[in-house]
């Protein structure tokens, strides 16, 4: 996790704003949007790992069309793709650290999530590394022009 804002800086050097802003058809976001997304989870993210930290089974809410809302409401084609990624690398560099200073107890403290069931911190962590590697592929594909 501590290596996907250099993934994805890498991924987009040298392209053009107009490859980044490219959607590959009218369902799938482009690279810039990808980007955006990622800054802007991000901070929910935090929020809930910490909430796990306070709150025993805490009740998580997860509304994917709120998310989706995100890229209209935030106008995210508008977004400068390389300052989103910075904004994501000073956020993940918070996560990052937030992380490193858990211990096996705090990892296994858990949230209950509507459609994933009790997760543990440890759980939710794997989820967010996996939610890189898909919006990487993602972010890449989209460069290529390809859904």
């Amino acid at each position: 996790m501590s290596r996907t804002p250099d993934d994805l800086a890498a991924a987009i050097r040298g392209q053009k704003d107009q490859i980044l802003a490219r959607r590959p058809d009218e369902k799938n976001w482009a690279a810039t949007e990808v980007i955006c997304h990622l800054r802007d989870i991000e901070d929910v993210f935090q929020t809930r790992l910490e909430s796990m930290l306070l709150n025993d089974e805490l009740r998580v809410y997860s509304n994917p069309a709120r998310v989706e809302r995100w890229v209209v409401d935030r106008q995210y084609l508008r977004n400068d793709a390389g300052a989103a990624l910075e904004a994501f690398r000073r956020l993940r560099e918070d996560t990052v650290t937030f992380m490193r200073q858990r211990t096996p107890a705090d990892l296994a403290r858990a949230s209950v999530h509507p459609r994933a069931g009790r997760m543990t911190m440890g759980d939710f962590i794997s989820l967010l590394a996996a939610h890189d590697d898909n919006h990487l592929d993602q972010l890449r594909r989209a460069i290529e022009g390809r859904a």
